[in-house]
């Protein structure tokens, strides 16, 4: 297996609902493993929580996320996007639509001065997203 970059997201407490909701937006196998299956000592109100959840789509994303361990504090920050592009503006609208739907657009999905339809957003868990659909050079 090659190298691979993924996006690793923190959550605080939602990473169940968060994975879900993008594997719903993205598609793919979403495994999720709490911290009560690894075993070990964990507080009843840590077991369901989500110690790796990781999806894997048929288009080549993978997404892994997990909720903060306990004991340590959660930080977010704004110093990261999540980027989808490619050419396939049907594929790429419809991830856009699920994203921004509930959350907050920053710039809108639109023909942008270096020829790409791009948009930025957050969604609904604060996540930051980019999305550019490259326009054919015909």
């Amino acid at each position: 297996m090659s190298s691979r970059l993924n996006p690793y997201i923190s959550f605080a407490g939602n990473a169940r609902e968060a994975m879900e909701f993008y594997k719903n937006v993205l598609g793919g196998n979403l495994r999720l493993n709490t911290y009560a299956d690894i075993g070990g000592e964990t507080s009843p109100s840590d077991a369901d929580k989500i110690m790796h959840g990781m999806l894997e789509t048929d288009r080549g994303f993978t997404l892994m996320g997990a909720d903060t361990p306990p004991g340590m504090e959660h930080k977010p920050g704004n110093n990261f996007s999540i980027s989808l592009s490619g050419e396939d503006a049907g594929e790429l609208r419809g991830y856009w639509e699920k994203l921004s739907a509930d959350g907050t657009v920053n710039v809108p999905l639109e023909k942008q001065m270096w020829g790409d339809t791009f948009g930025m957003c957050v969604d609904r868990f604060g996540i930051s997203w980019m999305v550019n659909i490259n326009e054919s050079q015909g």
